[in-house]
């Protein structure tokens, strides 16, 4: 193990993004270099229009993804599968034996981006899941409540009680990651509860709570889904993520949107973090006094709940003051990183 630390700099063992947006075309080719530059392999998201429901279209995505690569870039994109109420089990088959198929997503219809076609009832899909439990196949959570009935802030914690409890009590050994977990409610279940369940928890989530999204007016490219939290639910998840507990792990979330879908009258949800995203977990870490633990949080973890190695090779963060972009290409558009003009204090070299 690496997690070489001195007070100005730190070397860990190449991290994995278990949680990556990286869309198709020109803005997946704007963006992925950021995440190949810091990350040896990535969880990738289905939720393409149109999504990627099936092992054909993931390969045909995947080549696509690979093709885009630049020349001396390593990177693996890990693929996934959309859940929709028509999947059949044998889609499920094929996924495993493809080799390049590590999991399945569950979008709660109308939850995030591209969520139109996810699952009405989960209960519809038992009969996959069933196969997805006895081949040991990940199933990815994105974990809200749709009904209108159900406060925003308060979607998970429903969440957990109207989906999640049944569904493991039914499925006890079925392979869970809860996503981008955001309160103290999900840190708390995931660490208590029994089986094979993990969570990831974005950068975002750690370094900031709701409050951001509103400093001198409504603050745009702070807004994803689910949303920041009060400010207990995210010293809950720092706690959870510094905690040495293998079941969570880094999952940045990174979510790239023309500036103008974001800067709207009803703006996208999704912030950008895949340019600076290990600069944001080494300084919330930091904040936090535990640089130690963020190897295992970051490099370790993941591989150990998906089966795989962790990376052969490391990286470096120093500590260096540097000013992030106001914007950056998104193919013939732009896109807004999250703090984007502000310094930050942690730089990959």
């Amino acid at each position: 193990m690496s997690n070489i630390a001195t007070p100005d700099s730190i070397t860990i063992i190449r991290p994995d993004d278990w949680h990556l947006h990286l869309r198709d075309g020109a803005t997946m080719a704007s963006v992925l270099p950021h995440s190949a530059r810091q990350f040896g392999r990535a969880i990738v998201m289905p939720n393409l229009k149109p999504p990627v429901t099936t092992v054909a279209a993931a390969e045909a995505y995947r080549g696509r993804i690979l093709a885009a690569l630049p020349d001396g870039m390593k990177f693996e994109p890990l693929m996934t599968l959309y859940l929709t109420n028509n999947t059949e089990p044998d889609e499920i088959r094929r996924a495993v034996d493809s080799g390049f198929v590590h999991a399945v997503k569950l979008y709660p219809a109308g939850a995030t981006t591209n969520s139109d076609a996810g699952v009405t009832d989960l209960r519809n899909c038992y009969k996959v899941l069933e196969v997805m439990q006895e081949l040991d196949l990940p199933f990815l959570v994105h974990g809200e409540v749709t009904d209108p009935e159900v406060d925003v802030f308060d979607r998970e914690a429903v969440f957990i009680e109207r989906v999640m409890r049944p569904l493991r009590k039914d499925l006890p050994e079925l392979k869970v990651v809860f996503e981008h977990i955001t309160t103290r409610q999900a840190a708390e279940y995931v660490a208590e509860a029994e089986g094979p369940i993990a969570a990831t928890i974005t950068a975002h989530h750690l370094l900031y709570n709701r409050n951001e999204i509103f400093k001198g007016g409504i603050r745009p490219h702070y807004y994803c889904l689910p949303i920041l939290k009060r400010e207990e639910h995210r010293l809950a998840l720092m706690t959870a993520a510094t905690s040495g507990d293998e079941r969570f792990f880094l999952g940045t979330d990174s979510a790239p949107h023309a500036q103008g879908a974001k800067e709207h009258a009803c703006g996208c949800a999704g912030c950008y973090t895949a340019l600076h995203a290990m600069e944001l977990y080494t300084e919330a870490f930091e904040r936090a006094g535990a640089l130690d633990k963020l190897e295992a949080f970051a490099s370790l973890n993941g591989p150990s709940f998906y089966g795989m190695e962790p990376n052969a090779d490391t990286i470096t963060l120093r500590r260096e003051q540097w000013t992030l972009p106001a914007t950056l290409p998104l193919g013939e558009l732009e896109v807004v990183p999250l703090n984007s003009g502000e310094t930050i204090n942690w730089k990959m070299v």
